[in-house]
């Protein structure tokens, strides 16, 4: 940015476009694939950068190589692809939440044991436990022999995989809510404490849906951030996916908030507000979870289908 501000100085441009010597790239660490050094002259995609090497730098300390600024090209470049997942962990909060809530609501008893809410997040695990070998012997080399390709699905295809299931898990928990509720309704038991005759194992169905797309969408990043994130890098894009998982969390808190602020001012009852969570509107809740990844998968679309890879073995988008 400072070196975009200062003028032009045609007469150092070439000079600043040669690589740096105090600048070595790892090249013994790296796939011969990865280790291609940029070209003398920078790409012009997000060109705007290029300003970083062309301009005279305002102090020695700011003098960039054009290995430098492709380097934060392919960094920015990533990043809608990281905001795309936000929302999908914001649905996994979910999991912890509300479910767990609906969980202590109904029959909870499996032959003489009692399960307790809490521990029902143990589920997606489960699923994921069964799930990835599957993954890995049947759909991959299924997927192989369809596209005859190395990879089978690309890493943009796995978490776009992941984002579709979200909805699929979102649109489930309302379905189940809506039974929930009535069950309770038909039990009189709307203003009770007591356990709903109906087994816990239906919200079991939407742990199913997010543990699958966490599994998709979680490998799929880190397989995307570690291959596509330059070697100097690779420590900050993959904690990307860490924070992506805390995001998601917070914005959760944060629309549970504004969901109640705006339907309690219509001079209704909040929809997660109530006496017992039998008087929750949850569904509705579901419904607009539906909704906002429904957008959020179109807006990560947008982005994956523009995106190229920089590596040669992670495919076309």
């Amino acid at each position: 940015m400072l070196n975009g501000c200062m003028s032009r100085n045609s007469s150092n441009a070439i000079a600043n476009l040669s690589a740096s010597p105090s600048y070595e790239p790892e090249t013994n660490k790296e796939p011969e694939e990865n280790t291609k050094q940029t070209d003398e002259i920078p790409t012009q995609s997000l060109k705007f950068l290029n300003r970083a090497v062309v301009n005279k730098p305002a102090h020695p300390a700011l003098e960039c190589t054009v290995n430098q600024v492709e380097d934060v090209k392919i960094v920015l470049k990533i990043l809608p692809i990281f905001a795309c997942t936000i929302v999908l962990n914001c649905c996994l909060a979910q999991l912890s939440t509300f479910s767990v809530e609906q969980a202590a609501s109904m029959d909870t008893k499996l032959g003489s044991l009692k399960i307790p809410p809490a521990s029902l997040p143990v589920f997606p695990v489960v699923f994921i436990m069964i799930l990835a070998p599957v993954y890995d012997h049947l759909i991959i080399p299924f997927a192989r022999r369809v596209t005859n390709t190395e990879m089978g699905i690309t890493h943009l295809q796995r978490i776009g995989i992941g984002l579709f299931l979200s909805i699929i898990s979102m649109a489930v928990a309302a379905l189940v809510e809506i039974k929930r509720k009535r069950v309770a309704t038909d039990s009189g038991l709307l203003d009770s404490t007591a356990s709903l005759p109906i087994t816990f194992f239906w919200i079991a169905l939407q742990y199913l849906f997010l543990g699958s797309a966490d599994l998709f969408t979680l490998a799929g990043l880190l397989e995307f951030f570690f291959t596509e994130a330059p070697s100097s890098m690779r420590s900050l894009a993959t904690s990307l996916s860490w924070a992506s998982l805390a995001m998601g969390y917070y914005l959760s808190s944060v629309i549970v908030s504004i969901v109640n602020n705006v339907t309690g001012n219509s001079g209704h009852s909040p929809w997660l507000s109530g006496h017992t969570i039998n008087r929750y509107h949850l569904d509705r809740f579901y419904w607009l979870m539906c909704v906002l990844s429904t957008l959020n998968f179109l807006h990560y679309l947008f982005w994956a289908m523009r995106y190229k890879y920089r590596s040669a073995g992670a495919g076309a988008s």
